[in-house]
């Protein structure tokens, strides 16, 4: 621990407000403008430190000035939140796609889903109340985001000022990009994010099209703060959100990450979750984009939970992977959320044709 002031130390601060001098002790030189910038309590002779003198400037006038907000009652602001709230949980029970995870890959998956299937009902499910996972700084803490080509196209479409270093670009605060990229995913009207919502499990159904096949039909939901005292409290049961796919995006193994896969893995759906493995950079921004896949019927990996069930190598404090395998996930997505689409449509139009012959 620091040296605590003596008492012999403390009394320089009195002394020395006698002139403009400086006066030293074995430990210190304190000079006059030190004593005035110095807090009252820690003068221990009772001795006052000289007060600045002169009149405070008068305040400059602003457009603010005698500001006044339109009047509202407080019942009204409640009903403002809770009806457009619980009517979006009623909008989105039943969704096209849900993302499991408000990171990077989460984010750029819903992004890329809204520019390319406008039509289609996008929930994003965040456990913490600030979306954007590890993505706010880049690595230990620092600020800078790096982000290796040619994921800078990204930025670029944006519109994320960057630094170009030739094989990669450094954006000066990674928050630019996330709240960019946060911003343009609030905004789109077919996307719905819920924060502060935790996935707590699986719909899992059995597929009638395959023996002993299963599928993902949506998430099990709670509210986060409900989910971390299921240990302390009384049964609470969740809610649920059906959906034709499942994105799952909830990063590398962790208190609450790697949790679709998992799941899955309990359920017998993949085989045993090797893990992640040791850093590689170049090896590892690769195969999370590459093998981004479905990985069961309804559900797609994106981003670092990918890494977890192919015991792929973890990459570090580059981002461009997670960006990117996001917005492939969007289109594998999509395209099965397609193959359903239409499966069911063909259903229905055998069904009808079937009550047809059969009226007849």
């Amino acid at each position: 621990m620091a040296a605590m002031l003596s008492r012999s130390s403390v009394r320089v601060f009195a002394s020395a407000a006698k002139d403009n001098k400086p006066r030293a002790s074995a430990n210190r030189v304190v000079p006059k403008a030190s004593l005035n910038d110095a807090p009252k309590q820690y003068i221990e002779t009772g001795a006052e430190a000289p007060m600045p003198t002169g009149s405070l400037p008068s305040m400059a006038t602003t457009p603010f000035d005698n500001y006044q907000f339109a009047p509202i009652r407080e019942a009204t602001v409640s009903r403002a939140m809770t009806k457009r709230y619980f009517g979006d949980l009623d909008n989105y029970a039943e969704s096209d796609v849900v993302i499991i995870g408000a990171g990077s890959a989460g984010l750029s998956c819903a992004y890329e889903l809204s520019k390319i299937a406008p039509d289609v009902r996008v929930a994003i499910i965040e456990q913490n109340v600030s979306p954007g996972g590890g993505a706010w700084l880049g690595g230990q803490l620092f600020s800078a985001m790096v982000v290796r080509k040619p994921a800078d196209k990204l930025m670029a479409e944006l519109g994320v000022e960057y630094e170009d270093e030739g094989d990669y670009v450094v954006v000066k605060h990674a928050a630019l990009m996330t709240s960019t990229l946060l911003s343009k995913v609030l905004a789109a009207p077919n996307v719905k994010l819920f924060n502060a919502t935790a996935a707590e499990d699986l719909i899992i159904r059995e597929d009638p099209n395959v023996r002993g096949g299963k599928y993902v039909g949506g998430v099990v939901t709670n509210w986060t703060l409900v989910t971390l005292h299921h240990d302390t409290q009384s049964c609470m049961d969740p809610n649920v959100i059906e959906a034709q796919v499942v994105v799952s995006s909830c990063g590398h193994d962790g208190p609450m990450g790697a949790h679709s896969v998992k799941r899955l893995a309990k359920l017998g759906m993949v085989p045993d979750v090797p893990g992640m493995a040791a850093l590689d950079m170049n090896s590892a921004e690769d195969r999370i984009v590459n093998n981004t896949r479905e990985v069961v019927p309804g559900m797609v990996l994106c981003g670092m939970e990918l890494s977890e069930v192919d015991g792929s190598p973890r990459m570090g404090p580059t981002f461009g992977a997670m960006f990117v395998s996001g917005q492939k996930a969007a289109h594998v997505a999509l395209a099965a959320l397609r193959k359903r689409q239409a499966a069911a449509a063909a259903k229905k139009a055998a069904t009808g044709a079937a009550a047809e012959a059969i009226a007849a």
